[in-house]
């Protein structure tokens, strides 16, 4: 029988407008609640979630626990999102608990379409069954959406709960404050686990402080106040290393490094190394040395991700206003002599204005492409946009990635700087273009 799990999970049919947790529940149950049978660190927020996770995984695994990962969008391949000790979910296994999810799907549809779980939460399912057949340790599961009526939180008390960063996004499911976002995220705290967020502002601390508060949890706040980091330089010259720097940082005195090269990575690092450290209280075996090597080893591609040297080629996700400013921070800080060619593809449910205020001082020049996505934002529209914001800004429009590519290249030279950014749903055309390039 030729069955695409891929094709199955993401078939259109499965959308609904519909969130809550009744379907995943029965979903679950029906599968015989594997999540009851293993340990999370639960993820949630707006900026960050990936890189956290991907610290966290890191270093747990440096401490000898089979660790499953579960992040979301994929950059390359689908089977990405489902990862045990940092290997992909292989494609036969996919296949063979996504058929037992189908079974259970449709066996709940038969009692009403309106019973068939979503696509996410086809998806959760397939992810929890998965990391009960590997017996993992320990799970890292980043929130799909929001948090309380998100299909990961059936999930029982977690080990740790971390908050990154909350900023406005999804605003038309999750609410116009960053407090009503905050209390969404917030409700994946449960009786029984540990806390760790991001200094959130006002507002939005004072929501996950009483959700802690209500589930008698203990709550930590990393110390940004309490962090240093070194100056980080790219060094485009003709007789620079082919390597590229680490970012060293000090947090509470304990130094640090990590091969993220972000301005906003060692902050994120924060967030790790506390929620590390709260698995450790709770009688986890997580050494400093394995703590440290996991914040070094870390790897999340699509990041400012540097793909090649000549001209320098650097890949971000950054996708809504807070993700460009901290691109543009970044740009500033280690590339302080350089003006990039950008390649932008914008969702446009995203607030695609905010985030070209962020970078349009910066760029040499824009080209503009369509990302692969229902909800893309037209190529015309965003070159549009960004003239409206600067009408002497050099604007182009590609019709492909791979004229994207070429356009930027010819823009920024062979000793220039090309920065896509916009979409973690366009970095895998972005790398196939890349790729057919040097081909």
């Amino acid at each position: 029988m030729d069955f695409d799990p891929v094709a199955y999970i993401n078939d259109p049919t499965w959308h609904s407008p519909v969130y809550g947790l009744d379907r995943t529940r029965e979903m679950m149950k029906r599968l015989g609640n594997p999540q009851d049978k293993l340990k999370f660190v639960h993820v949630a927020g707006t900026n960050g979630k990936g890189s956290v996770c991907a610290y966290l995984d890191s270093a747990l695994r440096q401490a000898g626990y089979k660790v499953g990962l579960f992040t979301s969008p994929y950059i390359e391949t689908f089977e990405e999102r489902i990862r045990v000790n940092g290997e992909n979910i292989p494609l036969d296994a996919l296949t063979q608990v996504t058929l037992q999810v189908r079974d259970v799907a449709e066996a709940m549809a038969a009692e009403g379409p309106e019973h068939h779980p979503t696509e996410f939460e086809m998806m959760t399912a397939v992810m929890l069954v998965y990391f009960a057949q590997c017996e993992c340790d320990i799970c890292v599961v980043e929130v799909g959406l929001g948090g309380r009526l998100d299909s990961t939180n059936i999930i029982a008390a977690p080990e740790c709960c971390v908050i990154v960063r909350i900023g406005l996004d999804h605003t038309d499911l999750l609410g116009e404050t960053t407090a009503e976002i905050a209390a969404e995220k917030a409700a994946i705290i449960k009786p029984g686990t540990s806390v760790v967020s991001w200094p959130q502002d006002k507002d939005a601390l004072a929501e996950i402080e009483a959700a802690c508060s209500a589930a008698a949890a203990p709550l930590v706040v990393a110390d940004l106040g309490k962090l240093e980091q070194e100056a980080v330089r790219i060094d485009l010259s003709e007789d620079a290393s082919t390597a590229l720097p680490t970012r060293s940082f000090t947090y509470k005195g304990e130094a640090f490094e990590t091969q993220l090269l972000a301005s906003y990575q060692p902050a994120n690092a924060t967030l790790a190394i506390e929620a590390l450290r709260a698995l450790r209280q709770r009688g986890w075996n997580i050494s400093e040395d394995a703590l440290a090597s996991g914040i070094r080893l870390a790897q999340w591609p699509g990041r400012f991700e540097v793909m090649q040297r000549k001209p320098l080629v650097i890949v971000d996700g950054g996708h809504n206003p807070q993700g460009a400013a901290v691109l543009a921070e970044t740009l500033r800080d280690v590339l302080p002599e350089s003006k990039p060619v950008f390649i932008a593809g914008i969702l446009a449910d995203k607030d695609f204005g905010g985030m070209l205020e962020a970078v349009v001082d910066l760029g040499a020049a824009f080209v503009c492409v369509t990302p692969p996505n229902p909800r893309a934002l037209a190529a015309e529209e965003l070159a549009a946009a960004i003239l409206a914001l600067d009408g002497d800004a050099r604007v182009q429009v590609a019709s492909s990635f791979e004229e994207a590519v070429a356009q930027a290249f010819d823009l920024a030279g062979e000793d220039g700087v090309v920065c896509a950014f916009g979409s973690l749903y366009s970095i895998h055309d972005l790398k196939q273009a890349l790729r057919a390039r040097e081909a």
